[in-house]
């Protein structure tokens, strides 16, 4: 480190006779020497000074060209996908309507095979209701019959001698035996 500040302090005893050479020392220089360092680093330092700053404006201009351009792109997406929204917000409201005609369809023809189950479902009644009542009335012919033909035998019996007795039971029975074929 000391070797580095030597090599400073050598450079601030140079002297000046026969050569030319910077003073380090502020205070040492005179307005001349500084006006010279400074016209000259204005004049060299100007048109380094204009690339750096011509640079940086087309760096400026670009970036805002681009920037314009992404927001023209991004405007042209934005308008597709508005676009696009309302196609599909129209193919939703077709489908919902749609949807809503064939729900209103599916409810009448589950109305009408409802109706029709229904309809049979009384009829099957109705005719159950007709088998019953005709059953009844067979058995209650039947009961009426046979305490007729009680009746009616009790009387036989009772003015009958035995052979008229036996050919009006063997009468009885085949008539018995005919109506029995006729029910079944």
């Amino acid at each position: 480190m000391k070797n580095v500040t030597d090599s400073f302090v050598s450079l601030s005893h140079w002297t000046s006779a026969g050569s030319f050479g910077f003073n380090t020392d502020i205070l040492a220089t005179n307005p001349i020497n500084l006006s010279i360092v400074l016209g000259v680093l204005i004049y060299f330092g100007k048109g380094v000074l204009n690339d750096l700053l011509d640079n940086r404006k087309q760096r400026i201009l670009s970036t805002i060209r681009n920037s314009e351009e992404l927001r023209k792109g991004a405007i042209d997406q934005l308008e597709r996908a508005r676009v696009r929204l309302r196609k599909v917000e129209v193919e939703a409201e077709e489908y919902r309507m749609n949807g809503y005609s064939e729900i209103e369809r599916e409810k009448v023809n589950l109305i009408n095979a409802t109706s029709d189950s229904l309809e049979r479902l009384e009829n099957y009644k109705n005719e159950t209701l007709r088998f019953e009542q005709q059953r009844a009335i067979n058995q209650v012919r039947q009961r009426v019959f046979q305490q007729a033909l009680q009746g009616a035998l009790g009387t036989l019996n009772s003015c009958l001698n035995s052979e008229l007795h036996f050919r009006t039971i063997r009468a009885n029975i085949g008539i018995l035996g005919a109506m029995e074929e006729i029910t079944d």
